[in-house]
């Protein structure tokens, strides 16, 4: 068992209280005082008992976070990073898994673990606006991902349509016109796929290149499977195809390999560009370019919008706030070239 506060307040010579008064910040010490307790802290190595005092504040300590696919290179790197930061401030994360399914993102809505959380960070796959307008529990609650139901809850969001239209654009400006968009339509993650075609699109238009419906591919999930099963079908008796923007970097690794079973070149042939930045894309042959979401801000904002609301449950509402994170365009083999240089 570890040092008491009592233990610390012998050796200092000073009050428990005092020292609780050190511990918390809440109430000025003397200088000297609280260095006298500072010193006996470090010297027993006393760790305040984080869950007792989340206790006395009406709190459990608590949080939750909400994904469809807990193995999913994305979401486990987005699990690694808010662990961390939830870790920082003194919580402890649970996680849920929903595999996309509605009713199950619902039932996780009205309640996670009969609402013994302080508050929930929720990506859905499949929610609509009304889910969240009807939604039962109190618990503070931040989204990630597309804005459903605007207006009820804080969402930290990536801007999808930009991020697409650059991605196509890349692909354009290396002379591709025919670029097939993989994953354009998908039974999940519908809204996601809906603004990055719109992206795909619109930077299609810009470039004076009409989009060819035969070459907006859907899928059944977001996996390597999905995206190797789309590119089979292109490649079996579809359009000739240039380039293939994929919406996510799971679908792309999935269309790399097809794309080598045909014996065709990754970029000279056929180019590639994904969606996530996952590991597995940095260390593929060739490297993926991708779209790089700035998932450290993506899990600050969501803490930061969790944490104020977690503040202020029995005071003022600041009311839904949406956030929208940075993305960067990172070009490596699948673009540009073993050598780095743009392909013939």
């Amino acid at each position: 068992m570890g040092p008491s506060m009592k233990d610390v307040a012998a050796l200092a010579g000073v009050s428990p209280r005092t020292v609780s008064n050190v511990v918390s910040g809440a109430v000025p010490v003397a200088p000297a005082t609280r260095a006298r307790v500072e010193e006996a802290l470090r010297a027993l190595r006393y760790r305040p008992n984080a869950a007792a005092r989340s206790l006395r504040r009406g709190r459990s300590g608590l949080v939750a976070l909400v994904v469809p696919e807990v193995d999913s290179p994305y979401f486990g790197e987005i699990a690694a990073l808010l662990s961390a930061a939830a870790e920082e401030r003194g919580w402890t994360l649970l996680i849920e898994q929903t595999s996309g399914d509605r009713e199950r993102e619902r039932h996780l809505l009205d309640g996670v673990r009969a609402q013994l959380v302080d508050g929930v960070v929720f990506s859905p796959w499949s929610l609509r606006g009304e889910d969240l307008a009807h939604r039962r529990d109190t618990a503070p609650l931040v989204l990630l991902g597309e804005r459903v139901g605007d207006g009820v809850a804080d969402h930290v969001v990536v801007d999808n349509v930009a991020a697409a239209a650059g991605a196509t654009a890349h692909l354009l400006a290396l002379g591709r016109r025919r670029v097939a968009a993989v994953g354009a339509r998908s039974r999940v993650g519908e809204d996601t796929a809906r603004l990055r075609l719109d992206g795909y699109r619109s930077a299609l238009a810009a470039a004076g290149v009409d989009h060819d419906p035969r070459l907006e591919l859907p899928v059944d999930a977001l996996h390597r499977a999905d995206g190797a099963a789309a590119a089979r079908r292109l490649l079996a008796g579809g359009p000739p195809v240039d380039a293939l923007f994929c919406f996510t970097d799971q679908l792309a690794l999935g269309a790399l390999r097809v794309l080598h079973e045909h014996g065709l070149r990754v970029p000279e042939d056929v180019a590639v560009v994904g969606f996530d930045d996952v590991e597995d894309g940095r260390y593929a042959t060739p490297s993926l370019t991708t779209v790089a979401p700035d998932k450290r801000a993506l899990v600050r904002e969501a803490v930061r919008c969790l944490a104020e609301r977690i503040d202020v449950r029995d005071g003022e509402d600041p009311g839904p706030r949406s956030v929208v994170v940075g993305h960067r365009l990172v070009v490596r083999e699948t673009t540009a070239g073993r050598a780095g240089a743009p392909p013939a």
